[in-house]
């Protein structure tokens, strides 16, 4: 049997549907970021990235490297192990103490990755509630989807950010019924934020937990960057809470925050925590740093809304169509994949500006973008470049501007 004919056709089926994904190979610049190494096929070019999740640039801050280079030098590289063999260092227990206090919970659990504790959390805790019915936002992350579908729950699919049909579905099971409500805060690809404190109302009202991923709002929004539920004043209301410390924090893993029986039955029943080799405590070190500097990270919060504004604003001015939101997530629309390669190829070869296509399936067909994230770091020379930049990409390709007068 020729098997590679499988693998071959299915790279053929990605391609004749334009979503064959072509990875850039970037060195980033510590001291110089946003800016980075494009090792590109002509020798290495300088290049400013536009598009990273290290929105605070808190994976280059003194304080996170200095934690994880001498505890490096202190305990090595690995973790020696699972959690439960030798895996359990004191960096990654002091973490776990701080991400609970942070969100306000008896209780939390790291896993390796934000992917890996959405999919074992949620799969986790519905097999743990007799009869579950897991009622999901229609538009949650790949990693949330996984996790309703691995848990053998039966599911309903609510209308994003709709209300009425999550009212709806929750009133047709039934008070009595074990019902688990998975959403996220601050979602990744328009930007827009959901309801919390009135999902949380329907939660009390028919007797259902809440589940909600922070991911893309840790570190960023709240007193304490707690996340957007902290913004709204709702982190009491959430019984469990999940986010990365790839995003806002800068470093690498996921976890999950609740009342200390949660975190506790999960941490004894999930195989994605119980059967994989821990962080190492390097990485754990790096990461309470960086929670535990933006716990006062004030003004590293204030001067990314600053810049996140003057960024919407100066492309607004320009013409350059961008999906109004009320977060730090700016979806530059195209709405064709092979023009979304190519606006990103033109503004990366002829620019030096990075920002990656996000096409079908992340995104619905016809929606396809650019997806555009400042940081603190993006000055305002930073800006005018982006937006002369994105002009010029649009006039090349003959993109339509979202006013006349900015084309002309």
């Amino acid at each position: 049997m020729d098997y590679d004919r499988f693998f071959h056709d299915a790279l053929e089926t990605l391609h004749r549907e334009r979503r064959y994904r072509v990875f850039v190979t970037l060195e980033r610049d510590a001291a110089r970021f946003p800016h980075a190494v494009w090792h590109s096929p002509d020798g290495p070019r300088d290049v400013v990235m536009w598009c990273t999740n290290d929105y605070l640039g808190m994976g280059r801050h003194p304080d996170v490297i200095e934690a994880m280079a001498a505890t490096a030098r202190r305990m090595g590289v690995g973790a020696g192990g699972t959690r439960n063999i030798a895996g359990t260092s004191e960096p990654i227990v002091a973490l776990e103490c701080a991400l609970a206090d942070l969100h306000g919970k008896e209780s939390a659990l790291v896993f390796t990755s934000g992917y890996v504790s959405n999919e074992t959390g949620i799969a986790t805790i519905a097999r743990l509630l007799p009869d579950c019915l897991i009622l999901s936002d229609a538009d949650n992350h790949n990693s949330m989807i996984e996790g309703v579908r691995r848990s053998g729950a039966e599911k309903k699919i609510f209308r994003h950010n709709d209300l009425e049909h999550l009212e709806d579905l929750l009133r047709s099971a039934g008070r009595e019924r074990p019902k688990l409500i998975v959403f996220e805060s601050v979602y990744s690809m328009d930007g827009d934020v959901s309801p919390i404190h009135a999902i949380c109302d329907l939660a009390d009202r028919y007797g259902a937990m809440t589940y909600i991923d922070e991911v893309h709002a840790v570190g960023l929004y709240g007193e304490r960057g707690a996340g957007y539920a902290e913004e709204v004043g709702a982190l009491d209301r959430l019984d469990v809470i999940e986010a990365t410390l790839a995003k806002g924090f800068g470093c690498v893993g996921g976890y999950i925050a609740s009342r200390r029986a949660v975190i506790d039955a999960v941490r004894s029943n999930a195989p994605g925590f119980i059967f994989t080799t821990a962080m190492p405590p390097a990485v754990a070190a790096a990461a309470l740093a960086s929670v535990t500097y933006l716990k006062g990270g004030i003004e590293e919060r204030r001067r990314h809304r600053t810049q996140v504004g003057r960024t919407k604003a100066s492309l607004a001015a320009a013409g350059i169509p961008v999906k109004p939101g009320p977060t730090h997530i700016v979806p530059v629309m195209v709405g064709d994949p092979e023009l979304a390669k190519a606006a990103s190829d033109l503004l990366l070869a002829e620019h030096g500006i990075y920002v990656q296509p996000i096409n079908y399936p992340t995104v619905p067909r016809g929606t396809e973008r650019l997806r555009v994230t400042p940081t603190p770091f993006h000055d305002d020379g930073l800006i005018e470049a982006l937006t002369e930049a994105l002009i010029a990409v649009w006039r090349k390709l003959d993109l339509p501007f979202a006013t006349r007068a900015a084309a002309a």
